[in-house]
Formats: C-alpha cells, structure tokens, sequence
C-alpha cells in the first residue's frame, strides 16, 4: 500500500492565514475594495485582509436554494435586498415551478435576515455598487458556496469581484469557473482531504466571533485591540 504522509500545517489559525492571504492582496491596496467574509470561518481572515488593505469589512450571507423534493440540489441561492440568483437548468430539469420557488425563498429568507441581523448588530449592509468585493473564506472545499457569494456580489452591484483563500484543492480554479474576475489561493496541495488539515487551530468560529470582528472594524481610529 502507498505510504500516505499526513499534511504540512500551513496557518496556526485563521488570524495567521488571514495576514499571510493580505500579503498576496496587497496590490487592491488603495481601490475601492470591500471586503467579505463568508460567515462564519472566513470572517476572521477576512478581518486581517480587511486591515491591511485598509479596507471595509462586511459579511456576505447567503443561502441556499434547494429543489423542494431534493433539498441537497441547488437550484439557486438568495442574499440580502431580495437578490436572488436561480439555476435555470436545474429548475427545468426538476420541473420546478415559480410558486415552489417562492415557498423555498420565503422560509430560507427569514433565515438569511435573522443571520444578517445577528452579525451585524442591526448595521446596514455595505453599499457594493460600483466597487471592488473581495470575497474571503477560510479554505475552498467543494467551491459551491463560494460561487455563489461571487453571484451575490456581482448581484449587488459589484463591478470586480475577487475570491480569494488560503487554501484550496489543485483544481479549485475549474469549479468556481468565471463566477469570479479573479482567483487567490495561497497553497493549493495534494492530496486534500479537508480545510481543517491545513491548520493547527481549526476550532469553530462562533456567531459572537464575527459580531466581534465587525464590530472591530467598524471601530473609531486610533482604537487599540
């Protein structure tokens, strides 16, 4: 049998991963960028991204929309201000009619809008209209929720979306497809099981991490961590 060797530790945490991918990112430095975390692993990197380019920091939340019969096939996802992003061949091929869409949306929304509410303590969403959205998770696995966020952002306006990560499988770039303007992964290694192996802290990311790291962001300057 082939001797498989456990993988190399690339981050400490997700505060190290995020300072090593703010590196790379350096040349959006003084456009117009916002920056996306994909809740609730990729907010803290995306909160080091977000420092050093001197940037905005929000969330992007997103959901699902999963065939009624299929709930674990996609056939769209929704983010907030009623964006809706909908997958034209899966509705046809699964006879989906615009009343089950609804039905699905309705109940994935008042989700989407409790989550937004959480995260943000009531502030609004950032204005993306015209801007640079640099979206920021903590690792690609399969891609399909990252694509979607590119959706979202575009959606809302976006003009340049950037997705961005520090690690991904070696054929990441395939999956999400030109749903982004451009790609970023710091390590793309073989073999890759799972995001978590690639650091030495995996811990979960709780709702009161992110309100903190927003809350971080959206603090008066000169205030000190």
């Amino acid at each position: 049998m082939p001797i498989i060797r456990p993988a190399v530790m690339l981050f400490d945490d997700r505060r190290d991963a995020g300072r090593q991918l703010a590196r790379v990112l350096s040349h959006l430095r003084g456009q117009d960028v916002v920056v996306l975390g994909l809740p609730r692993g990729g907010v803290p990197v995306a909160f080091e991204v977000a420092r050093e380019l001197d940037a905005e920091l929000d969330v992007i939340v997103v959901r699902k929309l999963g065939v009624p019969f299929q709930p674990e096939l996609g056939m769209g996802a929704i983010g907030e201000d009623g964006v809706r992003v909908i997958n034209g061949d899966v509705v046809a091929a699964a006879g989906v009619t615009e009343a089950q869409i609804a039905d699905v949306e309705g109940s994935e929304r008042v989700e989407l809008e409790r989550r937004a509410r959480r995260f943000r303590d009531d502030r609004p969403r950032l204005d993306l209209t015209d801007r640079v959205a640099v979206i920021v998770d903590d690792g690609i696995a399969t891609g399909s929720t990252a694509r979607v966020a590119c959706q979202i952002a575009r959606a809302h306006g976006a003009t340049r979306v950037v997705l961005a990560v520090p690690v991904a499988p070696p054929d990441w770039t395939g999956r999400i497809g030109p749903d982004a303007d451009e790609l970023v992964a710091l390590h793309t290694p073989h073999p890759f099981w799972a995001i978590g192996q690639f650091y030495r802290d995996f811990s979960q990311t709780s709702d009161d991490e992110v309100v903190a790291c927003l809350a971080r962001s959206h603090a008066p300057v000169g205030w000190i961590e």
